[in-house]
């Protein structure tokens, strides 16, 4: 099978790829095993990958450790209840913003709530502190790690940012998400990483942040509760399956992350507009207005993007999967039209 790197592919090895890669119509594939669920929901399946995000100081490495542990121990730990495939316990956490000082006090955090001891080595966690090299060298590192390391269920990418140059740059962003989808496929694993939201905004960063939200199987949203600054909320920014009930956390005076009971959530934009099913004929004409301000017709790509920006300026920001859905629904009511490779606005749709 072909490897995860980068290598041209000629015609000898396109035909021998070609027992991998093409679908049968016969042949029965099993889903991908579900790894990580909150509330019976899931999160995270092998062969995928997923993120968190949030603002600074909003807690986003105490919810992975979170993960994390419940990983290594098999309990509940916050809502998550993970359980990796028994010939892939271990785990592979990569950091490459702290100091070899911070990212011990992560691992001890993740041993703690796990039960387990943190005055002896854990062979089922192999952590790597990669703050003092280069983007390149980072994703080098990650490769061979990948490579050499067996019975790895569960990687930790924290964060992805420092695995390119530029953020902005729309061929690195694609290039790393690409790096993930054949990581997590080839190695048949889980991928998490975090990714920092815009300061001014819930948006993620750059265009890596837009790769992900096309590409991730789930991005939680971690933040800051605005009565309390020391309460964090967790939320599905976007999801592919069903989305969980929003739950909180605090950090108790042992340096924990604990479940904050009953608390009270304050609805946001995203939670307002739970499915495009559920908007209004008017919502759905104020984001149609927005997605064909720019342009009176799109191909089909550039219509699913038009449509995310569209839809978000009123609230409902959803990955890829769900604008696809969303483009569908809008033929079947004729509020957008097909004319041959082109897609352009009917205002004069009814729901």
């Amino acid at each position: 099978m072909m490897q995860p790197n980068n290598y041209r592919i000629d015609e000898a090895k396109y035909k021998s790829l070609l027992k991998y890669i093409r679908l049968s119509v016969t042949e029965k594939y099993e889903f991908p095993q579900e790894i990580v669920q909150i509330d019976g929901v899931t999160i995270a399946t092998i062969g995928n990958f997923s993120a968190s995000t949030g603002k600074p100081k909003s807690k986003k490495t105490f919810n992975v450790s979170a993960i994390v542990a419940s990983a290594l121990s098999g309990k509940e730990i916050l809502k998550y209840k993970a359980e990796l495939p028994s010939c892939k316990n271990r785990i592979l956490y990569i950091d490459t913003e702290q100091s070899k000082c911070h990212c011990h006090k992560v691992l001890h955090r993740i041993l703690k709530l796990a039960g387990l001891p943190t005055d002896q080595e854990n062979d089922n966690i192999q952590f790597l502190v990669l703050r003092e090299y280069t983007p390149d060298q980072r994703r080098d590192i990650i490769r061979w790690a990948l490579h050499e390391e067996q019975n790895i269920g569960l990687v930790i990418i924290d964060g992805i940012r420092d695995l390119i140059h530029d953020i902005n740059s729309p061929s690195e962003s694609l290039d790393i998400i690409n790096e993930l989808m054949r990581w997590s496929s080839y190695y048949e694993l889980h991928i998490h990483t975090v990714l920092h939201l815009n300061k001014g905004d819930d948006n993620t960063r750059g265009h890596i942040g837009t790769e992900l939200n096309n590409k991730a199987e789930t991005i939680l949203q971690i933040s800051k509760n605005n009565e309390n600054g020391k309460i964090s909320e967790v939320r599905a920014m976007h999801i592919r399956d069903r989305e969980f009930t929003p739950f909180a956390f605090e950090i108790g005076e042992d340096s924990l992350p604990h479940l904050v009971k009953e608390h009270q959530f304050k609805k946001n934009k995203m939670d307002r507009l739970t499915s495009y099913t559920d908007m209004t004929e008017q919502q759905h004409r104020t984001a149609l207005e927005s997605t064909f301000a720019e342009s009176a017709e799109y191909g089909y790509q550039s219509l699913l993007d038009a449509l995310k920006k569209g839809y978000e300026s009123i609230g409902y920001s959803r990955g890829r999967n769900t604008l696809v859905n969303l483009c569908k629904f809008l033929l079947e009511h004729h509020a957008i039209t097909k004319n041959g490779r082109t897609y352009s606005y009917n205002p004069s749709f009814h729901l």
